[in-house]
């Protein structure tokens, strides 16, 4: 499935001097960033093809999967602030992707839901998905791809209780 050796620096393309600094330095955070920034640009390229932009389908997949949810509660769920949230539904609903709906039991909260005209476009992002993580994972052995998901995972966890920490000073 993958390649068993893994591409070298000369062989990756990057936009400008400063991503290929970033590498050549070894500085992590400046590799991360990178890194993020074209996965985020190729995910745009990617899902622009199904009428959607970065973020917006992680909450089309909530809403397909869990079926319609409280705005609030995604907004919870995907980690942002509410103001954020509106915006994004907004658009997908401009696009035809959802359709809010008032709470029944909670005249203050609003409900999105998928429209089934969205429907189709989930095997869309689905592709989408798999095309990124197959861009992504080029080149990398089944071992290199177990070990940058132990490693990344435990950055996140790192990460995650930085970010508490740092809540119970300013709480």
């Amino acid at each position: 499935m993958y390649e068993e050796t893994a591409p070298k620096l000369d062989d990756c393309a990057t936009d400008s001097p400063q991503e290929q600094c970033a590498v050549d330095s070894g500085n992590l955070t400046q590799a991360i960033i990178g890194v993020a920034r074209l996965h985020r640009v190729l995910a745009g390229t990617l899902l622009r093809k199904v009428g959607l932009h970065p973020s917006q389908e992680l909450v089309m997949m909530r809403l397909w999967v869990e079926g319609p949810q409280r705005q609030a509660d995604l907004a919870k769920m995907l980690g942002t602030d509410s103001a954020t949230m509106t915006r994004t539904v907004q658009r997908l609903e401009a696009g035809g992707f959802v359709r809010r709906v008032p709470c029944e039991h909670d005249r203050r909260a609003t409900i999105v839901e998928a429209t089934p005209a969205s429907l189709g476009a989930r095997e869309d992002v689905e592709a989408s998905w798999r095309e990124l993580e197959d861009c992504v994972t080029r080149g990398l052995s089944e071992e290199e791809l177990a070990s940058m998901l132990r490693l990344l995972g435990k950055m996140q966890c790192s990460l995650a209780e930085a970010i508490a920490k740092s809540r119970e000073f300013t709480d």
